[in-house]
């Protein structure tokens, strides 16, 4: 019999072997986080599950990393496709690193314009479709290349299509990373999505690297920065509301300052900018404008996760009842309104099985997203700890097979 492979540590188990190793207490490491010792004690014994985004950053903050570093890279369990997933990366990472715009190598005088272009822009269209039903694997297996050729593809006529190209493909690059847990990687390539925007001149496409680099430094855990490159981005759109996309993209932001505004300890701010997102996406309506589905249905589903990690549990379970989904149709969003409603109903009592059954639709709608998810994994943990002290949960005992949860 093949023996089971052991489960990677959890989040308090490198908490804990982090504060260990400063030698600190467990009261002093909890007030340099700003939270009760109790909390700290009980997310280190895995009594409570470290899957609140500002609480971990916090944590972090305090021990003097990164929430990445603590979070860990989720290991899939019997997943091909989310290992090859995570196996991109190095390669994706190689890419970025190679991108730059100062090189001669993107050409200083025009050449005729290159039929690759045009190919290129078809394999963009399918990253990107991969990319929105969350195949991280597919996408990756495929940036690299699309990378590269974009960059001597400068040089040629075909020099501002090939910017939108690369602005598009960096975007979606430190999209891919962010959500495998690799955020510095995903905030260089939001720094490349800003090199070609800037190169553009387009104020859109800069709002729309602004979104990159913030939502990067949010992974980090710089909500600070976060909230100072999507604030400084809204304002410099304000002349340029008459432009195709430009109120989707600063709805956008205004979500993304909502979010950080939160990890800030900044409720009333953070729910302000949510009004504002909530009044721009009234007048918007559903939208598609640059793959980031902007409208009313996206608001809700980002105020699920700000209600969830802001410790409002039932305000983010009430959000879910109101929202429909389904209205976007790409996994990519509808998987942050599962896992994120999940989250929340496992901290109300007795919503244990309503939040197993947002998980399960979850892994049916984005499995890779799922499998690499730390946050998922601690969620699913606490449950499957309460499901043992009740004996039940085989659906539960399932998922949990498959994240490696022993």
């Amino acid at each position: 019999m093949t023996p089971r492979p052991t489960a990677d540590p959890t989040i308090g188990d490198r908490i804990k072997d982090r504060r260990l190793r400063r030698n600190w207490s467990i009261r002093y490491a909890a007030s340099r986080a700003g939270v009760s010792h109790a909390t700290w004690s009980r997310i280190e014994r895995g009594l409570q599950a470290a899957d609140n985004r500002f609480m971990l950053a916090d944590l972090a903050g305090a021990l003097e990393c990164s929430p990445a570093e603590l979070a860990g890279t989720a290991v899939p369990a019997g997943d091909r496709e989310a290992v090859a997933a995570h196996a991109a990366v190095h390669a994706i990472r190689q890419a970025l690193v190679e991108l730059d715009l100062s090189d001669p190598a993107s050409g200083l005088v025009p050449r005729p314009a290159s039929p690759a272009v045009t190919a290129m822009a078809r394999t963009l269209a399918l990253v990107d479709s991969l990319r929105q039903a969350c195949d991280y694997a597919g996408a990756g297996r495929l940036l690299p290349e699309l990378l590269r050729g974009l960059h001597p593809a400068l040089g040629t006529g075909d020099r501002a299509r090939a910017l939108r190209l690369l602005c598009d493909a960096t975007f979606i690059a430190s999209s891919v990373l962010r959500n495998l847990g690799h955020p510095a990687e995903s905030w260089l390539g939001a720094e490349r999505c800003r090199d070609a925007a800037d190169a553009s001149q387009d104020p859109v496409l800069q709002g729309y690297a602004a979104y990159a680099r913030a939502s990067a430094a949010s992974a980090c855990g710089s909500y600070d920065r976060a909230y100072t490159v999507a604030s400084r981005a809204v304002d410099a759109l304000g002349p340029y509301t008459g432009r195709p996309g430009c109120p989707e993209m600063i709805g956008s932001l205004q979500l993304i300052c909502a979010y950080v505004s939160r990890g800030r300890k900044r409720p009333d701010e953070s729910r302000a900018w949510s009004a504002e997102a909530a009044a721009t996406a009234a007048r918007t309506g559903e939208t598609t404008t640059l793959g980031l589905f902007f409208g009313p249905t996206n608001v809700n589903i980002w105020r699920i996760g700000i209600e969830a990690d802001g410790d409002d549990a039932a305000l983010a379970a009430a959000i879910a009842r109101e929202t429909d989904p389904a209205i976007l149709p790409y996994g990519f969003r509808q998987v942050f309104f599962y896992t994120d409603t999940a989250r929340a109903l496992a901290r109300l009592r007795n919503r244990d099985r309503e939040a197993i059954r947002f998980l399960l639709t979850a892994e049916r709608v984005a499995p890779q997203h799922v499998h690499t998810s730390s946050l998922v994994q601690e969620t699913a943990r606490a449950l499957l700890d309460r499901s043992r002290r009740m004996a039940g949960g085989a659906e539960l005992r399932g998922l949990c097979d498959r994240l490696n949860i022993g």
